[in-house]
């Protein structure tokens, strides 16, 4: 599935992410199964802006 119930503006799509990461305290893979987005899909979305996932922070740097 492709990352439809996420936000589609990269800058929104990024903000989004990282706080439901934070305020949950889950990583990328959980956020992607509660919204049933493929974690390849939102990588590749944010890795066009410039940011990349860090498995250590939990967050796109």
């Amino acid at each position: 599935m492709a990352i439809d119930a996420l936000p589609k503006d990269p800058m929104m799509l990024l903000s989004f992410v990282n706080t439901r990461m934070r305020d949950e305290n889950i990583n990328l893979t959980e956020l992607c199964e509660q919204f049933g987005a493929d974690r390849e899909a939102v990588e590749e979305a944010l890795k066009k802006t410039g940011y990349h996932y860090d498995d250590v922070l939990r967050k796109f740097i």
